[in-house]
């Protein structure tokens, strides 16, 4: 799927969180997503909340393995590892560089750097194992 056909997903499946996030790219090294951070995604102290993180790690890995496989509305996450490596910027969008490390008939694997925008280093890395329904 293209960044545009994973965009247009989001938006038919995941109404209640598509407006949140932007995919800029997406190929076979995998997806680039944007969150475009607001005062929601905020927590005390003005930083980027770690649910927030793992929203945009679990999405940004969803829609790398749909861009592999097609528009699989069915695939879960069955497991996450996140590490949180540094604070995230206050008052910028995040970015999520997801590729996919193994691609089975019922598993995929893959993992996530996370970035605040215009810094160099990751805020966060995450692992994230998903399971893909049958095919029909």
């Amino acid at each position: 799927m293209t960044a545009a056909e994973l965009q247009a997903f989001l938006t038919r499946e995941f109404t209640q969180v598509a407006d949140d996030f932007a995919v800029e790219r997406a190929d076979q090294a995998g997806v680039c997503l944007r969150l475009r951070v607001q005062d929601k995604h905020l927590r005390p102290g003005g930083t980027v909340s770690g649910p927030t993180i793992f929203a945009l790690a679990d999405v940004a890995m969803y829609l790398a393995i749909l861009a592999r496989i097609g528009p699989a509305a069915l695939a879960v996450t069955t497991n996450c590892s996140l590490d949180f490596m540094r604070k995230p910027a206050a008052g910028v969008d995040m970015l999520a560089e997801a590729r996919v490390l193994k691609l089975g008939r019922s598993l995929a694997v893959g993992d996530v750097l996370l970035f605040s925008q215009g810094l160099n280093e990751p805020v966060a890395r995450a692992n994230l194992t998903y399971s893909i329904p049958p095919a029909r």
